[in-house]
């Protein structure tokens, strides 16, 4: 089974309190202890961020560790991927993170965890790399920019908490330079199973996801129904 979790913002980095879509993330392993990575190639891997992935997890009934394409501790970058039950990806710039994994043959190695049954999961960054494009400032102003590709349509994060984000990820779709998609706020996360949307879920009442669609140059929000976790 190939799952992927996108979240629009939240998670230990956003809400250091309310660690709920964490939880519910490693939950979708069904395992005990599951292993479970940080990705903090978008931030260019803080130091301060991994050591906040940790300070979180470690709370939780998991084993966690972290990937950096700064200094690898080890040249296995395969085996490691594949041994984990979750990568979870950090946000940050989204156009050099694809530039470095993409370098290091990150991205196919990506592709064939997700296939052999890793969760993939992410926000900001971390969940717009899962998708053929979406709506980014990693070089300026926000635009377009290609993605991985592995879910199919658009991803728009931070929809509520940034308020260029929605006028701008519309403008885009009308204008044919990003296809239809999805946007989700910050708390609330999209779970995908095999290609297709399972459900939402969000850390926080309130949270909002949306199915972005464009009818002869006409915009049309369709809110998805959320499951609050709290």
């Amino acid at each position: 089974m190939k799952q992927i979790i996108a979240m629009g913002g939240g998670g230990f980095s956003m809400e250091p309190d309310n660690l709920s879509l964490d939880q519910y993330i490693i939950n979708q392993t069904k395992r005990k202890s599951p292993r479970i990575c940080f990705l903090p190639t978008a931030s260019g891997d803080s130091q301060n961020y991994v050591q906040r992935f940790y300070h979180a997890f470690q709370t939780m009934d998991c084993v966690p560790s972290h990937l950096s394409l700064c200094k690898p501790l080890s040249t296995d970058i395969l085996s490691f991927v594949m041994e984990q039950d979750v990568i979870y990806v950090g946000g940050g710039n989204t156009r050099n993170m694809l530039v470095l994994w993409k370098e290091w043959g990150l991205d196919l190695i990506l592709r064939e965890a997700w296939k052999s049954g890793v969760v993939l999961a992410g926000l900001s960054a971390g969940a717009m790399c899962w998708f053929e494009e979406g709506v980014t400032d990693s070089a300026g102003p926000l635009t377009s920019m290609k993605s991985l590709g592995f879910l199919h349509g658009s991803f728009c994060p931070h929809y509520d908490s940034e308020k260029e984000r929605r006028p701008i990820f519309h403008q885009l779709i009308c204008n044919g330079f990003l296809g239809d998609g999805y946007a989700a706020d910050d708390g609330a996360a999209l779970h995908f199973i095999n290609d297709q949307l399972f459900q939402t879920v969000s850390s926080r009442p309130g949270a909002k996801a949306y199915r972005v669609t464009v009818v002869e140059h006409e915009i049309f929000e369709t809110r998805l129904p959320v499951k609050y976790l709290g």
